[in-house]
């Protein structure tokens, strides 16, 4: 491709919630494309300390719960001391919800709020100042939710959130002025802690309203993800929906 300033790919890429999942699989195959990866989550798990002691030069995990600020910001000097400068930032932690909102207590519509959206947009203001300061360019994915399009009964603040991530991505899109590309991801339903609190029959209910006829899979997200980070492309301020035509 011509030259045409380009957001170079990302070297470092910082991942919250990336400890089993898609988080998971996410880091896992940024290290197979050879990016340097930082993964943080409330627990570190045993996949995630096989791949730092497989790859020790490339990959830093860490216990860090998302809402703790100031150990945000700890993690992600470690990761600058360990691996450099990060130009990548995957916000993929989240909490569901299982509960219809007449139901949800007002301490609960907070703590999804400040999980989903508050922490994320101040960890990637962080950065963001960080990156920039260094004169680097960079890229921010934020996995969402087909909730926060289609919307869904029981998922209420979960999908205010997703939806306020999806505001957020465009917005920073505009603001970064092409220094940094800023995309969402949003996933359909797919088997994981989160969507078993919907029930095996609303579960079911998806995958026939699915044209495909299957729940989405994490591997069938990961590309996306890769491509956004790492591959030449002038994709900016986009909410890209992987859920086989099931929100449509």
């Amino acid at each position: 491709m011509s030259d045409l300033n380009l957001v170079p790919p990302s070297k470092v890429v910082l991942v919250s919630g990336g400890s089993r999942g898609l988080g998971l699989a996410i880091v896992t195959d940024l290290v197979d494309q050879g990016v340097k990866v930082a993964a943080f989550a409330r627990t570190v798990t045993p996949e995630m300390t096989a791949l730092a002691e497989k790859y020790p030069d490339q990959v830093h995990v860490g216990s860090v719960d998302l809402t703790d600020e100031k150990a945000g910001q700890a993690f992600v000097k470690e990761v600058e001391g360990k691996l450099g400068p990060i130009d990548g930032i995957v916000n993929n932690a989240a909490i569901g919800q299982d509960s219809l909102h007449v139901h949800t207590s007002a301490d609960q519509i907070a703590a999804i709020i400040h999980t989903n959206l508050t922490a994320p947009l101040v960890l990637t203001r962080y950065v963001l100042r960080r990156m920039m300061a260094k004169g680097l360019k960079g890229r921010i994915v934020n996995i969402t939710s087909i909730c926060a399009q289609r919307g869904y009964p029981g998922l209420v603040a979960y999908s205010a959130t997703k939806g306020g991530m999806d505001a957020a991505t465009r917005s920073l899109a505009r603001e970064l002025g092409g220094r940094v590309l800023a995309n969402s991801v949003a996933p359909g339903f797919f088997a994981s802690e989160m969507s078993a609190v919907l029930g095996q029959t609303q579960l079911e209910q998806i995958v026939r309203r699915t044209p495909t006829g299957h729940l989405t899979e994490p591997e069938e997200v990961v590309p996306v993800v890769r491509m956004l980070l790492v591959d030449d492309t002038n994709i900016n301020g986009q909410v890209i929906v992987v859920d086989g035509a099931a929100g449509i």
